[in-house]
C-alpha cells in the first residue's frame, strides 16, 4: 500500500454536515492529546496535513482527508474529534460525544477504525468506553499504540502485551507507531490495504 496524495476536504461541527459519499472511509478515534494528527500527518507523510497541537482538545470536527484520489486504493481518512479531557464546556464535550456516536452508528461506508491509545499507559476509562462501543457494535478496528519513541524499545513488547491483557484482545490487533523514530507505518499501510481489498471483495460479490 502506498499513499501518493492526500487532500483536505472539509470539517463536519454536526452529523448532518458529514460527507454523503460512496468512497470507503477509515476513522481515527482517541482521547484528546494521544496524537492524532501526528499519526495522520506520518502516514500521509505531510507535516503539516492534520493540524497539531500541544493542547488538548484541539480536532473539534470530524476532518476528513482524501487519500489517492481517483487510484483504485482511494479512500477518506476521517479524523474523529478527541475525547477525555479537553479545556472546553461540558456543552462543548456532550456535542463532541454526539457527533462520534452518530457517525460511529450511521456511516455506512465505514470500514475501519484506528483507535489511538497511549503505548505508554494503561487505557483510561474513557478508551474503555470507546473499546468496548467498537467491540459490541462489530466495527472492525485496530489499536495504534503511539509515541513509542518515549519509551526504550526494550519495553514496547512489554507495553503492548499489557495494553492488550488490559483489553482482552490479541497482540496482533494492535501496532506500536512512533512518528518522529520513523516506525509502525508498514504495518500501518499494511492493514489499510488489506481493509481496501476485504472492501473490493464484498463489493465483486453484490
Amino acid at each position: 500500500m502506498i499513499i501518493r496524495s492526500a487532500t483536505y476536504i472539509k470539517g463536519a461541527a454536526k452529523y448532518e454536515q458529514c460527507i454523503v459519499s460512496n468512497v470507503p472511509q477509515i476513522a481515527v478515534a482517541g482521547k484528546s492529546n494521544v496524537g492524532k494528527s501526528s499519526f495522520i500527518n506520518y502516514l500521509v507523510n505531510d507535516g503539516k496535513l492534520a493540524r497539531t497541537s500541544k493542547l488538548p482538545g484541539r480536532t473539534r470536527l470530524i476532518n476528513y482527508f482524501l487519500i489517492n484520489d481517483g487510484d483504485e486504493t482511494e479512500f477518506i481518512l476521517a479524523d474523529l474529534p478527541g475525547y477525555g479531557f479537553a479545556k472546553v464546556s461540558d456543552a462543548e464535550k456532550l456535542k463532541w460525544a454526539d457527533l462520534l456516536e452518530k457517525y460511529l452508528a450511521k456511516e455506512r461506508e465505514l470500514k475501519h477504525v484506528f483507535f489511538l491509545v497511549d503505548i505508554r499507559h494503561d487505557p483510561t476509562k474513557d478508551d474503555v468506553t470507546m473499546y468496548n462501543y467498537l467491540f459490541k457494535n462489530n466495527v472492525p478496528f485496530t489499536i495504534i499504540a503511539t509515541k513509542a519513541d518515549k519509551i526504550s524499545k526494550s519495553q514496547v513488547k512489554n507495553r503492548i502485551r499489557s495494553i492488550a491483557n488490559y483489553l482482552h484482545v490479541g497482540e496482533s490487533n494492535l501496532i506500536a507507531v512512533s512518528s518522529l523514530n520513523k516506525t509502525g507505518k508498514e504495518a500501518v499501510l499494511d492493514r489499510i490495504a488489506k481493509v481496501l481489498q476485504a472492501h473490493l471483495n464484498a463489493e465483486l460479490c453484490d
